[in-house]
């Protein structure tokens, strides 16, 4: 199935749905909220799984550059960056790979077929222009790909019928400069929303190895977006979303292009261009949406300014998405995709259907059952399931105690590189010729909630989520990839507390205890079995000045060198802002990063930014 295929379709596919659960929106009246876990609009005292979301005020308060600093701050998220900015960075939810976490914007997937395994490059999104980012926790293949070990879903600005701008102007240590706009409008009939953003940062040295040139490595980002709506009727509704970026850095260690020594004079240049078109029609009954997504990327490395590598990749998408919802005791949710990953011509199609039963016979117990049927081009048919449950309990002065749980399954296809790679000129034994079988997941969560007065929300959530025969490359022969037998574990207990204190003071903190192991019994690299944020937020009685101050812990994680564990530095970071509205639509920020200037390693031999502070203005109009 080609490109081509899919363009034939466009002119009649549809939005999907926003996917996800809003736990720990910044509202009061909690029971109230309305989300969308399972891509139908759901109260949220109803949802059985784990969801964090930053909204737009929150990522304002924290006012990182890049998004993938924004998430470090959730339950169970950790972060391994090759040396700062625009550096390969690898997010794992729940101790598990970043190739299993699927990344959504504005409904448009973002993963990048063109690397070693399928996966979205997360240091190359800017968080300029975002309105909200919202994480689902756990094995969630059942509406978004079997392969969905958790979903990250991003959203921009979002469509309204008032002409609105902004603008940002930042400046900083390392060089760093950034100037982002967006403008926004629309009417009854149809409305648009487009960003742009340029971000560039001289860097620091990355590799501790180089020890000749020691030279600054930096980075420059462009990113465009677009999202342009049309209300065709009252019931149907049609939107087109571009995204382009372009991103460049200069790296350590890489190969002479003569004589293979390793040298330091490297850079690498992204880019990806991403489209989605959409039609989704909603009736009395329940929404019928129809969508049609493409993303492309293209990748150059270069040694001593000569190309030394490339490679480029398309993911295609088509997908429907129904549901009912006027029947008396359950709602239905039902869908199938069709997908396509090419990395460099080397293509494989994969389809899958599904669907979801929602119960709504009780007000105080809500149950949901759905099954996923997968049909993989190369590794053939696979069946996934996914269970909640819910259960509320009133107590006094308006509080709720809740019990959730949940249960799923998926499987991920050894990705089109990882099985030529065996097959290849390069591998050796043992993985030449090795022909890799698929990786099959399961997981399950129990959690408890309380809810109080005055936006006060406590919650521990215990999760166990094994991977069977997971593929991973040979760190000790680099002889290609091979496949662990047996299960590889990652079990542990996520703690968050959300505390009011006064109406000018708020303390948002999370710990999570993370076990991981391998089949032989050993930790799996780059995991903290330790995780911990505390966040202190204050602001003035007239809401004019805002203070924050982020601290982030990491404990007991480990590296290899040469196939053996090595020990990674536990570490604690602080980061302090302050934003400040000197008239409505004016407002001045500064943000200090690692204010104590630790120094750490997040992955064996990659140094990691200083004390660095930064000075912004923002102009909303």
């Amino acid at each position: 199935m080609k490109t081509r295929t899919f363009l034939a379709l466009a002119c009649t596919t549809g939005a999907t749905l926003s996917p996800f659960a809003d736990l720990h929106a910044q509202d009061t009246e909690a029971r109230e909220i309305v989300i969308t876990s399972s891509r139908i609009a759901t109260p949220l005292r109803q949802i059985g799984t784990s969801v964090s979301v930053m909204d737009a005020d929150t990522i304002a308060d924290r006012g990182n550059a890049a998004l993938i600093d924004m998430l470090r701050s959730l339950p169970s998220v950790s972060v391994g960056n090759s040396g700062g900015a625009g550096q390969i960075s690898n997010l794992r939810i729940r101790g598990e790979e970043g190739y299993r976490t699927l990344t959504l914007l504005d409904g448009m997937k973002l993963s990048d077929p063109s690397v070693t395994q399928v996966q979205p490059q997360l240091e190359h999104l800017l968080s300029s222009g975002i309105e909200r980012i919202e994480v689902l926790r756990g094995p969630q293949g059942l509406h978004y790909g079997a392969d969905a070990g958790g979903v990250i879903n991003i959203s921009t600005r979002q469509h309204s019928t008032d002409l609105r701008a902004h603008a940002d102007l930042m400046s900083g240590a390392f060089g760093t400069r950034q100037f982002t706009g967006n403008l926004s409008g629309g009417s009854a009939l149809g409305d648009f929303f487009v960003s742009a953003g340029d971000f560039s940062t001289e860097g620091f040295n990355t590799r501790k190895t180089d020890t000749v040139l020691r030279d600054r490595d930096g980075y420059d980002n462009t990113s465009l977006d677009g999202r342009f709506g049309l209300q065709a009727s009252e019931a149907l509704r049609l939107e087109l979303v571009l995204r382009n970026v372009e991103g460049d850095s200069a790296y350590d260690s890489c190969y002479h292009p003569d004589t293979f020594a390793t040298i330091h004079d490297c850079a690498a240049a992204f880019e990806q261009q991403a489209a989605r078109v959409s039609a989704v029609y909603t009736g009395a009954w329940g929404t019928q949406s129809l969508a049609w997504g493409s993303t492309q990327t293209q990748r150059e490395n270069f040694a001593l300014g000569r190309s030394s590598y490339a490679s480029e990749g398309e993911l295609a998408r088509i997908e429907y998405i129904g549901s009912l919802t006027a029947l008396q005791h359950v709602d239905l949710v039902f869908g199938a995709d069709l997908e396509e990953e090419d990395n460099n011509g080397d293509a494989r199609d994969q389809l899958g259907t599904y669907a979801e039963v929602l119960s709504k016979f009780s007000e105080t117990l809500f149950l949901t059952a759905g099954v996923r049927h997968d049909d993989n081009e190369d590794f053939g048919r696979h069946t996934s399931v996914r269970v909640s449950a819910a259960r509320l309990f009133d107590l006094r002065n308006g509080a709720m105690l809740k019990l959730r749980g949940s249960y799923g399954t998926g499987f991920r296809a050894p990705s089109p590189y990882e099985f030529a790679y065996n097959n290849g000129p390069f591998a050796s034994a043992p993985a030449a010729g090795l022909q890799l079988a698929e990786e099959t997941s399961k997981g399950h969560e129990l959690a408890v909630e309380y809810h109080g007065a005055a936006d006060l929300l406590l919650e521990a959530v215990y999760f166990d989520q094994r991977i069977e025969d997971a593929i991973y490359f040979d760190l000790s022969a680099y002889s290609g990839y091979l496949q662990d037998i047996g299960e590889s574990e990652s079990t542990g207990l996520e703690l968050f507390a959300r505390l009011p204190l006064g109406e000018q003071w708020q303390v948002e903190a999370n710990y999570t205890h993370n076990r991981t192991r391998q089949p032989d019994g050993g930790q799996r690299l780059r995991r903290p079995e330790q995780l911990a944020n505390l966040g202190v937020q204050w602001h003035s009685k007239d809401e004019r000045l805002k203070l924050s101050a982020f601290q982030r812990q990491s404990r007991d994680a480990v590296d290899a060198l040469f196939g053996a564990a090595v020990a990674l530095d536990d570490y604690d970071v602080l980061d302090l802002s302050a934003r400040y509205t000197l008239v409505p639509g004016i407002e001045v920020y500064a943000r200090l990063e690692n204010a104590a200037d630790e120094d750490y390693e997040e992955v064996l031999g990659y140094n990691v930014g200083g004390r660095a502070g930064h000075v912004g203005l923002r102009l909303n109009f």
